[in-house]
């Protein structure tokens, strides 16, 4: 628990992200005997920047007055300087130990680079910007400029005005893993109700589909949640009321989240063949079975790959796996030895996850529990970053979350051909990505006017099929039929 208490509340959101960065997980209360206090240069003598830090009944002075050359009128400016003096103390205090990305702590670091590539600049300034501005690594800069600049690429073949993606969600799932905060319930719990939870789903999705008439469907993507949790009638249903709906037929790429092996048959992916379903995600996250059975993933390494083999058998030629790094009682060997078995599935996509501990999450209910055994370092991220490249995957997209393990990234690969747009599209936010389902959010992006607004659907089943139209109503100010 971290004691802070501010003079000036105005730069308390970046200050708080920052010392989460080195003490994730942490909690922040409210107390008198910290201080972090500033003021700017111009209005005293002399700028200064004074941190307090409360750890137990321990109060240390961190930061002392000195030059900060905080810029009045200039929040930008000013929030970079506190943050970097923040950053170069903690530092100190931590054994020098830095951050991968310096004092970055927005979870899309590469819209920095993307935005200066489109201005013009060339990757040696956008790299010497990111130096001066952020610290950060000249191996994370040199990450965010490839992804950049492939993001470009295969984002050149969209029209932002007259083009949308869809999200469907399911928030179903077998069992509920340890380090998930997604909404998802099991399905058993819902396996003979699911028809309330579809009506309502339809019906979301036919105001969608009126709406946005006109417009081109590039992406589909259909998470969760599992869908394949759902039984194959369901699935079926799902598709076909989508097809009816909307024209899919133009659509780029259709994902699907088969996800957990437990959840998947060759009855649910005949369906998915059937609908002509273009990618799916078949997630492991680990490939030790001690972890999968500590997580609460009840399936065991083989079903991983029974299942995957029975996709490619049948005809899926892009396949994702998820993977998680930092999981409890794994160390680099445990990584090493995952990444040999999906290496030798060889599928068309990997995406890298580091750990997250949310609020929402089992583990961290449980944080005392696993405190110490959770080990996300550098260098597991190195050797995932190693062998995707040895199998043909290029980084093409990459997010970061709060209270990450180690306050790494997630990066997604996949070889020429495979990637997906979705996934850019949902981090780059310069699409307008139209939701339905329990837990979700519309984002509608208006690019003319670089402005973005949200809309979320609420998170509980029962609620949002007892509240389905007054989730339109929340939409139909949002989404104005093309004129």
């Amino acid at each position: 628990m971290i004691g802070i208490c501010l003079n000036n509340p105005a730069f308390e959101q970046d200050i708080r992200e920052l010392l989460m960065a080195y003490y994730p997980g942490e909690t922040f209360v409210h107390d008198e005997r910290t201080e972090v206090s500033f003021c700017v240069k111009g209005q005293q003598e002399e700028s200064r920047f004074v941190l307090q830090l409360l750890e137990g009944e321990q109060l240390e002075r961190l930061c002392f007055e000195g030059e900060t050359a905080l810029v009045p009128d200039n929040r930008s400016e000013s929030k970079s300087a506190i943050k970097r003096l923040l950053y170069q103390a903690l530092c100190e205090r931590n054994k020098g130990r830095k951050l991968p990305w310096g004092t970055l702590t927005g979870i899309r670091p590469t819209k920095i680079a993307m935005s200066r590539l489109e201005q013009g600049q060339s990757e040696e300034e956008i790299a010497a910007f990111m130096r001066e501005q952020y610290l950060s690594s000249e191996e994370k800069i040199r990450l965010s400029i490839e992804i950049a600049k492939r993001e470009k690429e295969l984002l050149s073949v969209l029209d932002y005005e007259t083009g949308y993606s869809l999200y469907v969600g399911i928030p179903f799932c077998p069992t509920t893993c340890l380090y998930c905060s997604f909404p998802s319930y099991p399905i058993g719990k819902w396996a003979k109700k699911t028809e309330q939870y579809l009506a309502a789903l339809f019906k979301e999705m036919e105001f969608t589909a009126e709406r946005m008439k006109g417009r081109k469907l590039d992406t589909i993507y259909m998470g969760g949640g599992t869908p394949t949790s759902l039984s194959p009638e369901d699935l079926d249903a799902i598709f076909t009321k989508l097809e009816e709906l909307f024209d899919v037929s133009q659509a780029i790429e259709f994902t699907v989240e088969a996800g957990r092996p437990d959840s998947i048959t060759r009855e649910k992916l005949e369906v998915l063949r059937s609908h002509h379903i273009s990618r799916i995600s078949i997630n492991p996250q680990t490939m030790k079975q001690e972890t999968l059975d500590l997580i609460g993933r009840r399936h065991t390494v083989e079903q991983v790959k029974d299942c995957f083999y029975m996709a490619r058998e049948m005809g899926f030629d892009n396949i994702n796996m998820d993977l998680i790094v930092g999981l409890p009682e794994e160390d680099l060997e445990d990584v090493r030895a995952t990444m040999e078995q999906i290496r030798l599935l060889n599928p068309d996509s990997v995406t890298v996850h580091s750990l997250a501990i949310k609020r929402a999450a089992r583990l961290n209910l449980f944080r005392e529990k696993y405190e110490g055994q959770i080990h996300g370092s550098q260098e597991m991220i190195d050797l995932t970053a190693e062998y995707a490249r040895e199998m043909g995957l290029e980084p093409y997209y990459l997010y970061r979350q709060k209270n990450m393990a180690g306050n790494f990234e997630n990066v997604g690969y996949a070889k020429a051909g495979k990637a997906c747009l979705y996934n850019i599209l949902i981090m780059e936010e310069l699409q307008t990505i139209v939701a339905c389902g329990a837990g979700t959010t519309t984002k509608v992006v208006f690019p003319k006017e670089n402005r973005r607004e949200r809309c979320e659907n609420v998170k509980e089943v029962e609620q949002y099929i007892g509240r389905i139209d007054e989730m339109l109503q929340r939409k139909e100010k949002l989404l104005v039929k093309p004129s």
